[in-house]
């Protein structure tokens, strides 16, 4: 999907888009993380950790989910 974008979007919205699509990957990445075994400690509360996960996902099918609407209504116009 992101290589389907130039390296600077004209469009704001579609910049806009693209942010919350790599940060909540990244973010959504780095919460996975915590549930492997190694990096699993006793305080590590994995219902919240669970709850960033979803969140994480979430927001990136919100980013995917405007990206498609604004290159569809652009390739329509």
């Amino acid at each position: 999907l992101l290589l389907s974008f130039s390296q600077k979007p004209k469009s704001e919205l579609v910049r806009t888009s693209l942010r919350l699509l790599t940060s909540s990957a990244y973010r959504l990445q780095s919460e996975c993380k915590k549930t492997l075994p190694v990096e699993t400690c006793p305080t590590t509360d994995i219902q919240l950790v669970t709850q960033q996960v979803i969140q994480c996902a979430y927001d990136i099918a919100k980013a995917a989910k405007q990206l498609v609407t604004i290159t569809t209504k652009e390739n329509n116009n």
